[in-house]
C-alpha cells in the first residue's frame, strides 16, 4: 500500500528533526528508533531507546519525537515507548552519523 509507505516516510522525516541535545545528529540517524508501526486509523507506535538509561534528555527526546510526528496531518495518535533492550551501542548509528561524529 503506497499510502502507508508515504506516511512512514513522513514519520521518518519528522523524527529526523529531533536531535539529542548533546550530539549534533538526529535520533533516527543515531539509531535510537527501533520500530515504527502505522496501525489502522493512522495510529503510530514508535519503539525507541536512548543513548543511556541516565540520558539527561530522557524526558525531552521521546516527547519531542511524539510532538513532531503528531504534526503530520494524517496522523491520528502517536505512542512512543522507550526500551533499553537491546541496549544502545554506537554500532546502531547510520554511516552518516558515524561520519558526522568522526567515527569513520
Amino acid at each position: 500500500m503506497s499510502d502507508s509507505t508515504t506516511l512512514k516516510e513522513k514519520i521518518v522525516e519528522a523524527i529526523k528533526c529531533v536531535y539529542d541535545p548533546e550530539i549534533p545528529v538526529d535520533v533516527y540517524e543515531l539509531g535510537l528508533i527501533y520500530e515504527i508501526n502505522v496501525y489502522p486509523v493512522d495510529n503510530v507506535y514508535i519503539l525507541m531507546t536512548l543513548t543511556s538509561p541516565s540520558c539527561p534528555a530522557a524526558e525531552v527526546i521521546p516527547a519531542e519525537v511524539e510532538e513532531k510526528v503528531k504534526t503530520i496531518a494524517e496522523i491520528n495518535d502517536v505512542k512512543v515507548e522507550i526500551t533499553f533492550d537491546p541496549p544502545y551501542t554506537q554500532d546502531m548509528m547510520s554511516e552518516a552519523a558515524k561520519l558526522e561524529l568522526g567515527f569513520l
